[in-house]
């Protein structure tokens, strides 16, 4: 599977990328810099050009209350949006805000049917081991990312995740 950030970039920043492929036929890649305790991630999933797709990382818990989140959709104008949103409740606003760990560098892109998140997150104060969830919804309604559904996959997909090299 080739590497959206160094497609993006031509390049590997890093010499320590690791990648996972998780359920939604979602992909996520990063390169973990130890010594300042920040992860450059590029998350990707299939999506159409109407939905959305997230990836966050809950600092306190498992699963989604709590999440600190990053989306990326079409706008209305049609360019790719990308953006961090904290998940407080199981209706959240979507809206962007901000996070409990700092974001850089986040941006979006679009190509052959698939979404993908770029962003350096960190620094971590809690260490490598983070809980992190992964959603992908079908439709964008006033540059808001809609309800996405609440069976099967899309209620499973969590997990931890060591961001130390394999």
């Amino acid at each position: 599977m080739t590497d959206p950030e160094e497609e993006r970039k031509g390049k590997t920043n890093s010499t320590s990328a690791n990648s996972r492929n998780f359920q939604l036929l979602a992909h996520l890649h990063w390169n973990y810099k130890p010594s300042t305790r920040q992860v450059e991630i590029a998350y990707r999933s299939n999506q159409t050009s109407e939905g959305w797709i997230a990836w966050a990382i809950n600092p306190n818990n498992t699963g989604m209350l709590g999440s600190q989140a990053l989306v990326a959709f079409h706008n209305e104008n049609g360019s790719m949006t990308a953006y961090p949103t904290a998940i407080t409740s199981y209706n959240p606003s979507m809206v962007p805000g901000t996070l409990s760990f700092n974001v850089s560098n986040i941006s979006a892109e679009y190509s052959r049917n698939q979404m993908t998140i770029f962003a350096v997150v960190g620094p971590l104060d809690k260490g490598t081991m983070v809980n992190h969830v992964w959603q992908s919804g079908s439709s964008v309604s006033s540059n808001i990312p809609q309800m996405h559904l609440i069976s099967g996959e899309h209620v499973q997909s969590m997990g931890r995740l060591n961001f130390l090299p394999d």
